[in-house]
């Protein structure tokens, strides 16, 4: 009976796996029909797995590029008026869930996605694949050693005074969502929290719009440290860029990837989406764009990073973001 009833699951998992194999054969003929998978992103320099997923399948790869302050409202705007052209849409996890309430988005679970992380599967439409990871970037000609933080509260020491750099606290989204991050998941108390932030503070650091602005004040030696991403040391390399290996964990924005509910090529869009996820395309972005994947076994080339420990900070509401936007803009003393 017990041969008989491991007989019948292996019979049951073969057929399982040939419809599954079958099926992606139908969506490939589909897919390559439609022509073309266009694709919606926030994300920068990811042409090489655009055109190697051209080059792979034989659909053409079609790449929009759309900043992220801009990212929701085009995107709504256009699904409403019944003109969305994307297939696939990639974005910070805040963005993707404000279009998932607006019904913008399809469902398909993809197969690739049972390699990642249990937790990146919140639902059967946004997929998560990486982590838009902060740290403390320094040049490594100017700093030295004995001086590089450790910790986040050595932002705190008046040594950094005026030698700072970092995204708007009162108005960047992100940054705003980090900082709330440090009190939830990092600091022991509110306090040690409040007193950081204060710290911060008075070392006076320059504000700049985003993150993208920040590798550069850095590089030219008029500031020392960034709140930044590490992938800036790939990106703008050979600038003397490094990233201080503080004791404690890195957070970052999850980013997802999901199929619109108005694909013009739903099936091409499938075929991307299972591409995007590969292994193969996650050590493309990892490598050559600096991102930290959530695919198992791939870090991008920065050293040490393999070991750090990298946590998702949770969504915050508009409510949220308004809220803190405005004590942060009080604690920072921003004009």
């Amino acid at each position: 009976m017990k041969k008989f009833i491991v007989l019948l699951m292996t019979l049951l998992l073969a057929s399982s796996t040939y419809a599954a194999q079958q099926m992606d054969k139908d969506v490939l003929a589909q897919a390559k029909k439609e022509g073309k998978a266009a694709f919606y992103a926030n994300i920068t320099a990811i042409e090489p797995i655009v055109e190697a997923f051209t080059a792979e399948y034989g659909v053409q790869g079609v790449y929009t590029r759309m900043s992220t302050n801009k990212f929701f409202a085009t995107v709504t705007t256009e699904f409403e008026a019944g003109k969305l052209m994307a297939d696939v849409l990639q974005a910070p996890m805040p963005i993707m869930e404000m279009l998932k309430e607006k019904g913008v988005l399809a469902s398909y679970s993809s197969s690739v996605g049972q390699d990642y992380p249990e937790w990146t599967r919140k639902d059967d439409q946004i997929q998560v694949f990486g982590i838009e990871y902060v740290a403390l970037i320094y040049n490594k000609e100017l700093v030295k050693p004995q001086d590089v933080p450790k910790r986040y509260e050595d932002l705190t020491d008046p040594k950094w005074r005026d030698k700072i750099v970092m995204a708007n606290p009162s108005a960047h989204a992100t940054t705003i969502s980090w900082l709330v991050g440090l009190k939830e998941q990092v600091f022991a108390s509110e306090e040690d929290w409040r007193n950081f932030l204060k710290g911060l503070a008075a070392n006076r650091p320059m504000f700049v719009a985003s993150f993208g602005p920040t590798p550069a004040p850095v590089e030219s030696g008029e500031k020392l440290i960034a709140i930044s991403m590490p992938k800036y040391i790939i990106t703008k390399a050979p600038a003397p860029l490094d990233w201080a290996q503080i004791s404690q964990p890195l957070l970052g924005t999850p980013r997802g990837i999901a199929i619109t509910a108005s694909a013009p090529h739903p099936n091409a869009g499938k075929i991307f989406m299972d591409y995007w996820l590969s292994k193969d395309a996650m050590t493309m972005l990892a490598e050559k764009v600096g991102e930290y994947v959530l695919y198992p076994g791939v870090y991008p080339p920065v050293a040490g990073i393999d070991k750090a420990k990298v946590l998702p900070i949770r969504t915050l509401s508009d409510k949220e973001i308004q809220e803190w936007a405005m004590e942060f803009k009080a604690i920072f003393d921003v004009k």
